[in-house]
């Protein structure tokens, strides 16, 4: 397939990159600074952008099969990024007839999985901390729900540095049940398995070991 990665210097975004070339598919990598891209293959075309101007980023897009997006704020700071920029990339999608698209988003944006164990491990983290930045999340999936996309938005907990397992597991439209970290690798893994997974498009997907 040939897909555009937008935040492919992020650790999901770098993850994306990788392991899209490394099965075989085409990959345009969209950043702001081409020389934080670390990730190399026969496969990769680099776009610089700052994604402000959905114009700018249209030939980014064209006659791709998917877009997959690792934008996210990275704390308190950033909130408002993912929502804002989701935007652009919504608009340059739709003036490019370009459909399927994947983002990342958080698990506290989905519903408490019935163990209660999410909510107990990041209750305080979200009420003192990072709650503009779940807010922001929360606002990025009311823009892919009010979009014309066929969009999945996977939720993953707390995020690890880790290599690949492949032992995660999903639920769409709920959280797993005991379900607290995963990789980034595992993240990226799931992402890219969903997209050509009906099952996910227009939906929640909570992900975790």
């Amino acid at each position: 397939m040939n897909l555009t990665v937008f935040g492919a210097t992020g650790g999901i975004g770098r993850e994306l990159v990788r392991q899209a070339l490394g099965s075989g598919h085409r990959v345009t990598a969209v950043v702001r600074d081409p020389a934080r891209l670390t990730v190399t293959g026969a496969g990769l075309e680099v776009v610089r952008a700052d994604l402000t101007d959905p114009e700018v980023i249209r030939p980014a897009l064209t006659g791709r099969n998917a877009v997959l997006s690792g934008l996210g704020p990275r704390g308190r700071g950033d909130a408002g990024v993912a929502a804002r920029l989701t935007r652009t990339i919504l608009a340059a999608m739709e003036a490019e007839a370009v459909r399927r698209l994947v983002v990342v988003s958080a698990a506290p944006v989905g519903p408490e999985p019935d163990d209660g164990l999410l909510d107990r491990s990041m209750r305080g983290l979200v009420s003192t901390i990072l709650r503009p930045v779940y807010d922001d999340l929360r606002e990025m999936e009311a823009e892919l729900s009010r979009s014309g996309t066929d969009w999945t938005s996977v939720r993953p907990p707390r995020l690890q540095d880790k290599p690949l397992t492949g032992t995660y597991r999903t639920v769409v439209g709920g959280f797993p049940r005991k379900g607290r970290f995963i990789a980034r690798a595992d993240v990226a893994h799931a992402m890219l398995a969903m997209i050509e997974d009906a099952g996910t498009v227009k939906q929640g997907v909570g992900v975790a070991y």
